[in-house]
């Protein structure tokens, strides 16, 4: 979607800003309801200093799972699969997506709705795009709001999550608007009160972002102790019988199954933690959310929730955390290394960075900081 010049302009005006916005969404046909709800959103400032304090991210994959993946969420995701396991049904069979995979997202974004957001979502998404940190991800979903509204499918001053999602699997307006599916049959999408709904609109945009209907997504397994590790990570996707002749296993040490699918070795916490296999399907997770944190939680989330048993943690080599990360991602950036921001957060960028150095360092190439791996930089 291109914008006019000064609708893609950030932080200038916020008058004029929202002015341009109005004159485009007239353009697209929103009515007078839609432009009304335009001229009430204002610039939230809690929702500025949540978009500056991702704290959460901070924690390592261990820290994080253990307290997203709790007895309740377990406990209650089966009871729903088992609910509506006609809708699930259904929304594998049109979308090729897992009942799992779908209450996994269900009980991570709001546990089962209960905890939908409480941010007034024009308001909030209007705020994150005239901020200039992120603007290209927010001002595309502001139109489809307003049509939303346009169409009384919501109400002008519906609430939501901070970062401008909606419903009980956090949705952005445009998939909402893309991709709402009438799950009961009411006649009305309605992902904030119908699990029906919330379920058959999940499994499409899951569907939409590439899922291959019938493959796996995640699955646990144990690494030798020697084996080529540069040759690890999800995105350096490798034939199963490749990984088996180096050694590689299943979670319980039985060979892996013969299979003509590709898989990267995820070694979140280094090549002694805990160790998976990412395979095409769990691309599609980073689709739904950048964090290998989150996503990796959210992928076995929808394994236990299919009947795994949690994960073996290992006994990984003492990581960094705080100032001593930060540290080390100073180091790297002073490297040359576009680490993304000096925020102690082991994100994409800064595990890619590592692994370099770890290749020039002669160190197993795993992506995990250590205080070892700070001393020799």
């Amino acid at each position: 979607m291109a914008f006019p010049a000064m609708a893609q302009e950030c932080g200038g005006d916020f008058t004029a800003w929202k002015d341009a916005i109005k004159a485009e969404a007239a353009a697209e046909g929103v009515g007078p309801t839609g432009l009304a709800a335009l001229d009430s959103a204002g610039i939230d400032q809690k929702v500025l200093q949540r978009d500056r304090a991702q704290g959460v991210f901070t924690q390592t994959f261990a820290e994080f799972s253990a307290r997203m993946i709790s007895d309740y969420r377990l406990k209650q995701g089966a009871a729903n699969l088992k609910k509506y396991a006609d809708v699930f049904a259904r929304a594998e069979q049109e979308f090729g997506v897992p009942g799992p995979v779908i209450a996994a997202f269900w009980a991570l974004e709001t546990d089962f709705g209960a905890v939908q957001g409480d941010f007034h979502t024009l308001s909030a998404l209007v705020t994150l795009a005239h901020d200039c940190r992120r603007p290209q991800l927010f001002r595309p979903q502001i139109i489809p709001l307003l049509k939303l509204i346009e169409q009384g499918t919501l109400p002008a001053d519906v609430k939501g999550a901070w970062a401008g999602e909606i419903g009980q699997t956090q949705m952005l307006p445009s998939d909402y608007l893309l991709r709402g599916v009438d799950g009961d049959g009411d006649g009305i999408v309605d992902l904030r009160n119908s699990a029906p709904d919330v379920i058959m609109t999940t499994a499409r945009k899951i569907q939409s972002r590439g899922w291959k209907r019938g493959e796996p997504w995640l699955q646990e397994v144990r690494v030798p102790e020697q084996m080529p590790w540069e040759e690890t990570g999800r995105t350096n996707k490798l034939p199963i019988s490749q990984l088996a002749q180096w050694g590689l296993t299943d979670r319980d040490g039985r060979p892996l199954a013969n299979s003509e699918l590709k898989a990267g070795v995820i070694l979140p916490m280094g090549h002694k933690g805990p160790a998976f296999l990412g395979y095409d399907n769990y691309d599609v997770y980073l689709e739904w959310n950048q964090s290998i944190t989150y996503t990796l939680t959210a992928a076995h989330l929808a394994t236990r929730l299919a009947g795994e048993p949690p994960f073996d943690h290992g006994k990984p080599q003492q990581g960094l955390t705080g100032e001593a990360m930060k540290t080390l991602q100073q180091k790297l950036h002073d490297k040359g290394y576009d680490v993304g921001g000096i925020d102690g957060i082991l994100g994409t960028n800064t595990r890619e960075a590592i692994r370099q150095e770890q290749i020039r360092l002669g160190l197993p190439v795993d992506g995990w900081p250590t205080p070892d791996l700070l001393a020799n930089l």
